[in-house]
């Protein structure tokens, strides 16, 4: 296509949606890097430009786990297949900044590495020089841990776990000032200093803003006594919290704590809509005179899993899957994140992407060989030897990678397209208009009734734009889920032009309990009674994360004990024999007792369950409970310390066949 022609097309957007456009050049690419260009570049992938992004706005990647995976043999290459060093390929993507996580001594007594990288110092040096070497920038991630500091965990490091508080200040001061000073010293060009990861409400061991503002503080006075010109920041997460991050700067400014930039964590599946993260962010620049930014971000590219060890996204609830799970979605997701920061104004600084670099190891080999290449050189999540340090989470959970479907390179170490949106985000790019993603199906009928799948089923293209298209079902599957009746079935389709297309039937039996997931406004149903000298500590929250399905569960927590039960009784029940089941989700639940029960016929029968993490959830279910009279009370009893939480949703009483 010349030049001419190239510009007309540009003039009429309807033009967009038929012309075809071969895959982006070099030359393209060259220009897209130098600046912003007058027409969106032809490219594989379709990006909106980004209205109002600066040229200095940060397009950063956190790429920690780079050395273990190198060690255990991932390979990365250009877009053409050859060998490159990653950083290459990202410095050629449009990326300009590095973000790299440092643990204070993530091995054991032997010297066995955690895992996640075994992100030590010198592990952060070595990666910091190659990102210097490639002209990017670095961001320094202090956990002020020696393994994985989040929301859920901010423990100290094993040489500080008996400091007093003046101590620990002191040593997280002189820790840090020597940890960037051999950082500068190697020849590692840091531009920001991350003082803690994601400390919602904890830093290295202490759980008051009291103290936790003295440790940002001492981190802080580090920071500018080294190179005044080395932005401060504090990270955050869940934004989608209503006045989470209001009240936390609001305590920030109270403290006194200096600082530069407030970052967010921002993660589609999790954490609100991007409007809200655009609000909460610009309350905190316009109120606090801070720029703010996002230091997590990522999406996933493709359900499957690339290495044994179960992926956190997608997952079939709790989360919002708002983009197709294909390259093109990934790609949109990113782009849409990067506006959301820039509509924050001159404030609204950057977006860093989370591991997209981190692959599957030995792909082609068993899981046994991948696990041992996990414990060796600690590519994985966690190694078993972090069961010392975290061993309410690493203990039974470790292994590999649970982001590689989120990468930004395939299981190869070939980029994907969507890395170049970090590149396209300042000009725009268009593509061939092509099918992105049909979505299966999920539909449910009680059995008995009249069971029929829709006509039509929506397509996504590659622009963005929607169609609704005929579908044929394969009909003798179909006939034969409706004859067996009771169950879930996978029905196979396609539309037009032989895309592939399943609908997940579900035929369930009647489910006698009333608003069964409190999605309804009306509850009166549902009894709650807390234990003797109790406070309510339960509510119905509207929380698709927190939820099985829909958006609402009955939510509990308290910081002093929590001890209630939740019951209905239901009346004109058919003489038979009935199975009950609920779902449960939550964590830190010590000394607790749990149990889902049916009382009928002067009898009670119940199963005991237990939480086992955030979104992890358990499907208690009571079998063969005989009902005679007519009546059955059903319900749960939850009891436990202080400190637990969790939710209860989607009760289900059902006759047996």
């Amino acid at each position: 296509m010349n030049k001419s022609c190239f510009n007309r097309f540009f003039l009429t957007i309807a033009c967009v949606a038929v012309m075809m456009f071969p895959a982006g050049s070099s030359g393209q690419k060259a220009e897209a890097a130098a600046g912003p260009a007058k027409s969106p570049v032809a490219a594989d992938i379709f990006v909106k430009k980004v209205e109002g992004i600066e040229n200095d706005f940060i397009k950063g990647v956190d790429v920690s786990s780079l050395i273990a995976l190198e060690k255990s043999g991932a390979t990365f290459r250009s877009e053409k297949g050859k060998k490159q060093d990653v950083f290459k390929t990202l410095k050629q993507s449009g990326v300009n900044y590095v973000r790299i996580r440092v643990w204070n001594d993530p091995y054991d007594a032997s010297g066995n590495g955690y895992g996640g990288g075994n992100n030590d110092l010198e592990t952060a040096i070595k990666m910091g020089k190659r990102a210097t070497d490639h002209g990017m920038k670095v961001l320094v991630d202090f956990h002020y841990s020696d393994f994985w500091a989040d929301p859920a965990k901010q423990k100290a490091p094993k040489a500080w776990a008996s400091f007093s508080y003046e101590k620990k200040q002191q040593a997280l001061y002189t820790y840090t000032k020597e940890s960037l000073q051999a950082m500068e010293n190697a020849g590692v060009d840091i531009g920001m200093v991350q003082i803690g990861n994601e400390t919602n409400g904890g830093l290295a061991g202490e759980t008051t803003w009291t103290n936790m503002s003295g440790l940002f503080q001492a981190g802080s006075r580090a920071v500018r006594e080294l190179d005044s010109s080395i932005l401060v920041a504090l990270h955050f997460t869940n934004p989608e919290t209503p006045g989470r991050y209001a009240d936390i700067a609001r305590t920030l400014d109270d403290q006194g704590v200096d600082y530069d930039v407030f970052a967010s964590s921002y993660y589609p599946f999790w954490h609100g809509t991007l409007s809200n993260l655009t609000a909460v962010l610009k309350h905190v620049a316009d109120t606090y005179d801070k720029k703010v930014m996002v230091a997590e971000t990522s999406y996933a590219y493709t359900a499957r899993d690339g290495d044994g060890h179960e992926n956190t996204a997608p997952k079939s609830s709790g989360q919002t899957l708002n983009y197709p799970v294909t390259v093109q979605g990934q790609a949109t997701a990113v782009r849409d994140v990067i506006q959301a920061v820039a509509n924050v104004g001159d404030a609204g600084i950057g977006v860093f992407y989370w591991e997209p670099a981190w692959l599957p190891v030995v792909p082609h080999k068993k899981l046994e060989e991948r696990k041992k290449v996990w414990e060796k050189y600690g590519s994985g999540w966690a190694t078993s030897y972090a069961a010392e340090y975290d061993p309410e989470d690493a203990g039974n959970w470790y292994g590999g990678s649970a982001v590689d479907n989120q990468a930004l390179f395939d299981f190869t170490g070939r980029p994907l397209s969507s890395l170049n949106v970090f590149m396209y985000v300042n000009t725009g790019a268009v593509a061939p208009v092509k099918i992105d993603e049909i979505k299966d199906i999920s539909i449910s009928f009680i059995a008995g009734e009249t069971v029929s799948l829709p006509e039509r089923v929506s397509a996504t293209y590659n622009n963005g734009s929607k169609r609704e298209l005929p579908v044929k079902w394969n009909k003798a599957a179909l006939n034969k889920a409706i004859d067996n009746g009771t169950g879930s079935y996978v029905i196979r389709g396609f539309v037009k032009g032989g895309k592939p297309v399943s609908a997940h039937l579900d035929i369930k039996p009647k489910n006698l309990v009333l608003n069964a997931g409190f999605e309804e406004s009306d509850r009166s149903m549902w009894q709650i009674a807390y234990g003797d000298g109790a406070s309510p500590h339960t509510s119905f929250q509207d929380k698709a994360s927190d939820a099985k399905a829909g958006t609402y569960s009955l939510q509990f927590f308290s910081p002093e004990s929590v001890d209630f039960t939740v019951e209905q009784t239901i009346s004109g029940v058919a003489s038979g024999t009935y199975n009950l089941s609920m779902f449960l989700q939550g964590g830190d639940a010590h000394n607790s007792t749990m149990y889902v029960y049916a009382r009928t016929g002067g009898k009670e029968y119940k199963v005991d369950t237990s939480v086992q993490g955030w979104t992890n959830w358990s499907n208690p279910i009571v079998q063969g409970i005989p009902v005679q009279d007519g009546t059955i009370t059903i319900g749960a009893r939850i009891k436990a310390d202080g400190g637990a939480w969790g939710s209860l949703d989607d009760f289900s009483l059902y006759q047996e066949k």
